[in-house]
C-alpha cells in the first residue's frame, strides 16, 4: 500500500528544514494529531499512539505503540529521522529490531517489537505498521515525541 509519493523538492526542502537551512513559517497543530511536525511522525506517550505526517496532514494512523518503561523513557521533542536499518539486531538488548527508523544518536528508534511490553526507549509498532513507517519516513524527517 502506497501512502504517499515524494518529489526530490519536496525531499530536499524537509532535509533543508530539519537541518536549519530554512526558515519556516509558525507551524499548526496537524489536524487528528497533538503534533505540528509537516514531515514526518507524531508520537503521543499518553495513548501510546503514533501517526505519519505528509504536507500538514496524518497520512497513516493513529496506529498502537509501546514506549519505553521506566528508567528508560522515549524522550520527549523534535528529533531529524537519522538513518534507517531494515534487519537490525539490538547487541545491548541481544533482540531483533525490524525496520528500525533511528531518531535519536542515542540509538532510539521505531521498530517492530511488542505493542505489550514497554520498550528500552524504542518505539515499538507492529509488524504492519513498523514496515509502513520504515517505507515513508524518509532521513531528515522530523519525529515528534508529545506526553
Amino acid at each position: 500500500m502506497a501512502i504517499r509519493k515524494r518529489s526530490v523538492a519536496t525531499l530536499i526542502a524537509a532535509t533543508a528544514a530539519s537541518v536549519g537551512f530554512a526558515a519556516s513559517p509558525a507551524e499548526a497543530s496537524v489536524p487528528g494529531t497533538p503534533c505540528d511536525v509537516q514531515h514526518g511522525a507524531c508520537v503521543q506517550l499518553s495513548t501510546n499512539q503514533a501517526w505519519l505526517v505528509y504536507e500538514g496532514r496524518a497520512s497513516y494512523g493513529p496506529v498502537p505503540i509501546t514506549t519505553g518503561k521506566p528508567g528508560y523513557e522515549t524522550p520527549q521533542g523534535t528529533f531529524p529521522v537519522l538513518r534507517k536499518v531494515k534487519d537490525e539486531w539490538s547487541v545491548p538488548y541481544d533482540a531483533p529490531m525490524p525496520y528500525s527508523t533511528y531518531f535519536t544518536t542515542d540509538g532510539i528508534a521505531f521498530h517492530e517489537g511488542s505493542l505489550t511490553e514497554q520498550s528500552h526507549g524504542c518505539v515499538h509498532l507492529s509488524p504492519e505498521a513498523a514496515a509502513t513507517f520504515y517505507d515513508n519516513l524518509f532521513v531528515g524527517e522530523q519525529v515528534q515525541v508529545v506526553a
